[in-house]
């Protein structure tokens, strides 16, 4: 699905990603995990194809995708970044549909199928916004944003999710929604996932491996109470981590101390 060979990328003199190797298989859930500054978000631009590596190569499959055309790139990846803002005054229905552009090369204005409208309504529930369909983009909170970004991004139905911070501005319950989906995506229709994130306790329930980055290096990776639970991982956070399990579920969870 996607395979990273010793990639590494500096901004200017400035290193941000240093010889990192990495494959993501088809239907995985990988986390990454790090401080601030470790180069999680440069990490994910590199895999989407939307920064030039310094030294090593991307493959999406068998392509580079920086030559491949963007609506071809966007078929194959959906990207969720940290910011997004919108300069019209669309409604979440209508960014929802936006995922849909690439399977349409002249563009959405001659009209969505009902295939379309099927998949971001769909999108829209498991998302929990489609009671918000017809609000404007721009007077959402924070929290709503994400969850509208996130169902353009399933609506996408590329095999490949990068999502940067998808569950920051989220609310409990709201984090735990999305984690679920995206194993929805999964078991469903076979989706890999490639994420970015802070949530430990998250990534450790639901993630298939962790990448432990730090100064753009990778620290450790393999299975997440593993790589939590090493020297690496307190190391890299520079925090205790208590790994355990919830005794009626068997779900593992984190506490720094």
């Amino acid at each position: 699905m996607l395979v990273l060979d010793r990639v590494s990328f500096a901004f200017g003199p400035r290193p941000v990603v240093n010889d990192v190797s990495f494959s993501l298989a088809a239907g995985e859930i990988v986390c990454v995990l790090g401080p601030n500054g470790a180069g999680k978000t440069t990490l994910l631009r590199l895999a989407g194809g939307l920064l030039p590596t310094t030294s090593g190569s991307v493959r999406l499959g068998t392509d580079d995708p920086r030559v491949l055309s963007r609506p071809l790139l966007a078929r194959r990846v959906a990207y969720l970044p940290q910011d997004y803002s919108l300069a019209f005054p669309f409604t979440v229905a209508d960014v929802v549909l936006m995922g849909r552009y690439p399977y349409h090369p002249r563009g959405l204005l001659r009209g969505e199928s009902g295939h379309d409208l099927d998949l971001a309504q769909a999108a829209m529930e498991r998302c929990d916004v489609a009671t918000l369909a017809d609000r404007r983009f721009d007077e959402l909170s924070g929290g709503e944003r994400r969850r509208a970004l996130l169902a353009q991004a399933f609506c996408q139905a590329a095999p490949l999710v990068l999502l940067d911070e998808p569950t920051a501005a989220l609310d409990p319950a709201h984090a735990l929604a999305v984690f679920r989906a995206l194993k929805e995506e999964r078991d469903s229709r076979g989706a890999s996932a490639f994420i970015a994130t802070h949530d430990l306790n998250l990534s450790a329930r639901f993630a298939d491996r962790v990448l432990l980055l730090d100064h753009g290096q990778v620290r450790a990776l393999g299975p997440p109470t593993a790589v939590l639970a090493g020297d690496a991982a307190a190391n890299t956070f520079s925090v205790g981590l208590h790994i355990g399990t919830i005794p009626t579920t068997s779900t593992p969870f984190a506490v720094a101390w």
